[in-house]
């Protein structure tokens, strides 16, 4: 699915997202990855069932003020002992399947939230 922005902006902005990718500002990327209005890296996760707390601590490292976990092509739920590095620093977090995590990221980063999406891409099975 394409989306599109309404006004031009410099931004990170998800463009568009499908079975196994995600686009940022018209850039295909085909594994996991963390964007922020200010930048987007690789996320070095092998799965959602290999997430550790690690993982959590480097997004909250981020300092944003949501994360939002996009858990690939269904919602699931991290166990709250992995995400209790975000909890701790008092930096929402908000569990949905990928899709759903690039339209709130976009709503969310056009109204200047610090927010940041760490998104897993699947295919569809």
């Amino acid at each position: 699915m394409k989306l599109h922005a309404d006004t031009p902006t410099t931004q990170n902005t998800v463009t568009a997202y499908g079975p196994g990718f995600v686009e940022i500002n018209r850039v295909r990327h085909t594994t996991h990855v963390v964007v922020t209005p200010d930048q987007v890296e690789p996320w070095p996760v092998t799965s959602f069932e290999t997430l550790a707390t690690s993982d959590f601590e480097h997004l909250r490292d981020l300092h944003s003020e949501v994360v939002l976990l996009g858990t690939g092509n269904r919602q699931r739920f991290p166990h709250p002992r992995l995400t209790r590095p975000l909890a701790d620093a008092r930096i929402g977090l908000e569990v949905m399947d990928t899709q759903a995590a690039c339209r709130t990221y976009n709503i969310l980063a056009a109204e200047s939230r610090r927010v940041a999406a760490a998104l897993f891409v699947e295919t569809e099975r």
